[in-house]
């Protein structure tokens, strides 16, 4: 008996006709065929205990994504198949009657699947396998009890695979509108517990399912990226335009106007280490290295790529998932640390910058103090000094390295800074004047004023 058959087709006469509504089903077999199909379908609704076994027994053989939730829950299992075996062959002898059950049952099962994580593909062929066992026992079953009658199966055969069609149809559809439930509530709740996270309103208690739904450790060393973009990303876009090296793994937030990346140390590659000195080691000023967790950090900054103008704020290390929103405060100081025309601010290398825009007002309070003898010159005298002084500081305190990056003599610049200094009353040889002087251009720089 030939598995796929042709179903005949009656010629049509007159204007074409209006198209059939979808998932809408008309036998073209005649009255007869269709008795025969009747027939035999109702004996196979007799025995569909044992066809339901044999279903089962096939599935947890050929398919192995079943195999698991079968001997998991062989009862559950069972009852599923067996619901959806008599609604659909109900629904070859009685359409109108059981197709809405007969969809729902499929509906269902394509949502259940999803929600179990069981494979479409398997689904499908789960729903195929079916289609193959019932038609097969349809046909066995005319052979046997009236074989001068199974010449009119075929007549019918394309409809029976036409609803097998339809039915794996509405597992899909099913199946994919659950799991674009799943998607969208998992990225809902991951988005949720990360912003808890960054905003140091994540429980204790949660950490350990915190962990687990992003792919974290409890117990670990954090950074957290702070970036801000001259122009902002396209809507829809995941992440703002900025490279980490090769294979660090990131997991980014949007908060306001802000980009929040949170960045676990362990995750950073292992070239990134590489040429750093080791924990204990000399550095190249005779003193201690840092901590392996800053040395990645430092690596992570030097190669990060962005478009012009983008301002990034790096926190420093903290230790354990639940510091994450300590290190969001740090790396949003560290952004405001940032020059308005871009740049990386690494917290750690920035700390007396990092204490003036923490306090806006003392900062701005001791921009005035310092400078503000400076604001009764005329602006260009004004700003020829600054310039002059923050070279000087930029350059430890050279005058010849200043005079060269000013493209002036190196006497120039001292009589520039002794200016500054009868200004202001400040010696600029002492140190905590110098201090002073150093935080309040960062002030002026940052805070404006």
């Amino acid at each position: 008996m030939p598995q796929v058959v042709r179903s005949r087709i009656r010629a049509l006469h007159g204007p074409p006709p209006v198209a059939p509504l979808p998932h809408r089903f008309r036998s073209l077999a005649d009255r007869e065929a269709v008795a025969v199909l009747h027939r035999a379908a109702r004996v196979l609704l007799d025995s569909l205990p044992e066809l339901t076994d044999r279903l089962v027994e096939a599935l947890r053989e050929q398919e192995p994504a079943y195999r698991t939730a079968i001997e998991a829950e062989p009862a559950e299992i069972w009852q599923e198949v067996h619901h959806s075996l008599r609604h659909n062959v109900a629904s070859l002898i009685q359409p109108r009657e059981f197709r809405d059950a007969a969809h729902r049952t499929s509906r269902w099962i394509g949502e259940t699947r999803a929600e179990q994580g069981v494979p479409l593909d398997a689904v499908m062929h789960a729903f195929r396998m079916g289609g193959a066992m019932v038609w097969q026992d349809l046909v066995d079953d005319t052979a046997r009890r009236h074989p001068e009658d199974i010449r009119l199966l075929v007549h019918v055969a394309a409809d029976v695979w036409n609803f097998v069609d339809e039915h794996c149809g509405v597992v899909a559809e099913a199946y994919r509108q659950a799991e674009r439930r799943l998607t969208w509530r998992r990225e809902n709740q991951q988005r949720l517990m990360t912003a808890a996270l960054l905003d140091g309103t994540a429980r204790i208690a949660d950490l350990p399912d915190a962990a687990a739904m992003l792919g974290l450790p409890v117990q670990g060393r954090y950074a957290v990226l702070a970036v801000a973009t001259a122009r902002r990303a396209p809507h829809g876009t995941d992440r703002p335009p900025l490279t980490l090296p090769e294979g660090t793994q990131v997991l980014w937030h949007t908060a306001g106007d802000t980009e929040l990346a949170v960045l676990p140390l362990e995750a950073v590659p292992a070239a990134a280490h590489e040429a750093l000195p080791c924990e204990g080691d000399a550095d190249a000023n005779g003193g201690p290295s840092g901590t392996p967790g800053r040395d990645a950090l430092a690596s992570v900054a030097a190669d990060l790529a962005a478009p012009p103008g983008t301002r990034i704020g790096i926190s420093s290390v903290v230790d354990g998932l639940a510091s994450v929103g300590d290190a969001r405060r740090l790396a949003e100081t560290a952004l405001r640390a940032c020059p308005a025309s871009g740049g990386t601010v690494l917290l750690d290398e920035h700390l007396p910058t990092a204490l003036v825009v923490s306090s806006p007002g003392l900062g701005t309070a001791l921009a005035d103090r310092v400078l503000g003898p400076l604001d009764r010159l005329d602006p260009s005298d004004r700003d020829v000094i600054i310039e002059t002084l923050t070279a000087w500081l930029d350059s430890d305190g050279s005058a010849q390295r200043a005079g060269a990056r000013l493209y002036c003599h190196r006497n120039t610049v001292l009589n520039r800074l002794r200016r500054f200094e009868q200004l202001t009353g400040r010696c600029l040889t002492r140190p905590s004047d110098a201090v002073e002087v150093s935080l309040a251009l960062a002030a002026r720089r940052l805070l404006g004023g």
